[in-house]
């Protein structure tokens, strides 16, 4: 808050202010009061003024800081009538009446929405849980009658179902998280044998490791994230020689499991927006992407306290990183 600003706000008083020193002037002009003490009278008026805006300024300007201060510790911002003191003034209690009725308005809309975004997110779940029975069925039909193509689009559709089951609940992680002491070689074992067939009938060769090493996690939620990537992974390797390498290494301060393919690569402008929601790159088959599974990765990475990174050269290879920290905070 600038002190021109509140000058320009206080103008018609200092005008008034003018004029009333004018017209008190003339008036002991008129009755022989000498000049000295009317210019004394018109410094003193002055003075009195000027101190008046300075100081009212100086109240104010504290006041308004104090607002901005507590405006910008605050979370959710429209809970700021809940905190803010009631005006003495008679015009700014006018605008505290107008704040309060649209914070009310704000927060009654904002529980309507998060209640029929519950009840969303509810459905989906259910409706992902109840799809995943019929396809299991289907899946195991097709295994009895050995049809690999039927299977096939069978395990898409699962994993697509299983992608959007996990998209509902990305906002509530903690509701559904138990972490323990998992091995990775269980963990990386448990989504090879998933996607088996897929690697055999893409004829992948698979490199695995190196993971003897344990982490604290939900092996559920870690379970899904492998799956995402090694997905992308034998999608988009499209070599003669296909190589999915997994690995992971033990540093002084954390665990990093890395999923390494020899396919088409990511273009450097590309990499820093791998994780945004839909981005399915310049340079990949966009047709057969949704942009949805690293994303996922991502904001449940994030919600896990875990790292994930991606390094790549165009047509050499693309490397993924999850990085499980090892402090005591985490365990």
């Amino acid at each position: 808050m600038k002190f021109i600003d509140y000058v320009e706000e206080k103008i018609w008083f200092i005008i008034f202010q003018i004029i009333v020193v004018f017209l008190i002037t003339i008036y002991f002009k008129l009755f022989g009061l000498p000049t000295n003490a009317l210019i004394i009278l018109d410094l003193i008026w002055g003075f009195i003024t000027v101190t008046y805006v300075i100081v009212s300024y100086l109240f104010e300007k504290k006041e308004y800081e104090n607002i901005v201060l507590i405006v910008d510790r605050l979370d959710e911002k429209y809970l700021i009538a809940e905190i803010l003191k009631r005006p003495r003034n008679f015009k700014n209690k006018a605008f505290y009446y107008a704040l309060k009725k649209a914070c009310k308005s704000m927060n009654d809309k904002i529980v309507d929405l998060e209640s029929n975004l519950k009840e969303y997110r509810d459905y989906v779940e259910s409706f992902a849980h109840e799809v995943k029975t019929p396809i299991s069925a289907i899946s195991l039909a097709c295994d009895n009658k050995e049809d690999k193509l039927i299977k096939t689009q069978i395990k898409k559709i699962d994993n697509i179902v299983e992608q959007m089951l996990f998209y509902a609940r990305s906002d509530s992680v903690e509701k559904d998280y138990f972490v323990k002491k998992v091995l990775l070689e269980d963990v990386v074992h448990t989504v090879i044998m998933d996607y088996m067939d897929t690697l055999m009938q893409k004829k992948i060769s698979l490199d695995v490791y190196n993971l003897k090493n344990y982490v604290y996690i939900d092996e559920k939620w870690i379970t899904f994230i492998i799956c995402q990537v090694l997905q992308n992974s034998i999608k988009y390797v499209n070599k003669l020689d296909k190589v999915i390498k997994i690995h992971s290494e033990e540093n002084k301060n954390n665990v990093v499991l890395i999923i390494e393919d020899n396919g088409e690569g990511i273009l450097d402008y590309d990499l820093p927006r791998v994780f945004d929601y839909g981005f399915t790159g310049t340079d990949r088959q966009k047709q057969y992407s949704t942009g949805i599974g690293l994303y996922l990765c991502k904001k449940l990475c994030d919600k896990m306290n875990l790292e994930i990174k991606i390094e790549s050269k165009i047509k050499i290879f693309t490397r993924v990183k999850i990085i499980f920290p090892k402090n005591s905070l985490y365990k």
